[in-house]
């Protein structure tokens, strides 16, 4: 006998509610969120840090990192100065919008310009939960190769920019930045892919100049 079950509820639903209030809330306070995803090692952190370093005198940062364990993402932010709140999952493989909705009290919204949520290590689960941010943004590095893309498409068909990190490792490495454009060109046409190097300031100000695009485009909500 065949038995079937239906599902009437989306399993995501609870996480659905919590992102629209997160969402709702990111637009009162007019703070860009940006929902920053990738493998682990691609460089997220290093990113963010330098990051801080160069628009923090412009605006106002608050970091969420996400890990399985520990704090040392978090102290690296909080060395800069900026605000950060570590979310352990204790084995979760994702951030979810419940997770970003218990931090947020720990933050003035009012006094945070720009949100970057540094999501656990991971191109698979992170990708199928909306935290109530303004952009998903993907962080592949060279040393990773070229399969990613179209291995994991569920990751880069739902992030409008993947940043090539370290690409000053690209004399040394096998990697083809254009096969890894055109492979993201066929899973997401709406997508641009920016080479850069946190570590050397390659390609950095384009970055820069993206996010404040996003800003001014944020304000104007």
């Amino acid at each position: 006998m065949n038995l079937e079950v239906k599902l009437n509820t989306n399993v995501l639903t609870n996480n659905n509610v919590a992102a629209d209030y997160n969402r709702d809330l990111f637009h009162k306070t007019k703070t860009l969120v940006i929902n920053v995803m990738s493998s682990p090692g691609a460089g997220k952190t290093t990113l963010l840090e330098e990051t801080i370093k160069k628009l923090s005198k412009q605006y106002r940062i608050g970091v969420i990192e996400g890990d399985l364990a520990t704090e040392k993402d978090a102290d690296r932010i909080r060395q800069l100065g900026a605000k950060a709140v570590q979310i352990n999952t204790h084995g979760g493989c994702h951030l979810d919008a419940r997770m970003v909705v218990a931090t947020l009290p720990e933050f003035d919204l009012e006094e945070i310009d720009i949100l970057f949520i540094e999501n656990v290590g991971n191109l698979v689960c992170p990708s199928g939960y909306d935290l109530g941010q303004n952009h998903k943004v993907a962080v592949l590095s060279v040393p990773e190769g070229n399969d990613k893309i179209p291995k994991y498409p569920q990751m880069f068909m739902r992030t409008e920019l993947v940043l090539l990190n370290k690409v000053d490792l690209l004399p040394y490495l096998d990697f083809d930045v254009e096969t890894a454009k055109e492979d993201l060109k066929g899973i997401n046409p709406e997508s641009t892919l920016l080479p850069l190097s946190a570590k050397t300031q390659e390609g950095m100000n384009s970055w820069y100049s993206w996010i404040d695009e996003a800003y001014q485009a944020c304000l104007k909500q």
